[in-house]
């Protein structure tokens, strides 16, 4: 069965970076768009970015576009999230999670059908 699993989260200082990893299992990564979500405390899940079988990639915001860089290669079944001048406001738990389609359209969680288990990232001073 398909499984995605997230690594890489932790704590940084405002302004680090990390690299968040979506090692994928059981589907052909390479028919699929990836997402990435976060859901801070007490909040609710919010889209981040999802990138499409081509490499092409979409964000919520222009803040998350200039500073959060998305990835895949297929060869290794791997989405990698790269997020650089974190701020405070990113703390949460990221998931990535499998679209039922190879494109980005209508990333709303309910077009995702297999989800990871999530990476704490913690920004703090």
């Amino acid at each position: 069965q398909p499984q995605l699993v997230e690594s890489g989260g932790g704590l940084v200082q405002p302004g680090g970076s990390l690299r968040l990893s979506c090692v994928t299992s059981g589907f052909m990564l390479g028919d699929h768009a990836i997402g990435w979500f976060r859901q801070a405390p007490g909040e609710g899940r919010e889209w981040v970015s999802c990138i499409n079988v081509s490499g092409g990639t979409t964000s919520y915001t222009e803040s998350m576009k200039g500073r959060f860089t998305l990835s895949r290669d297929n060869a290794k079944n791997t989405v990698i999230l790269q997020m650089n001048s974190l701020k405070p406001e990113d703390t949460g738990v990221y998931y990535c999670a499998r679209h039922t389609k190879s494109y980005c359209s209508a990333s709303v969680p309910t077009n995702f059908d297999y989800w990871g288990q999530g990476t704490q990232v913690t920004v703090s001073s």
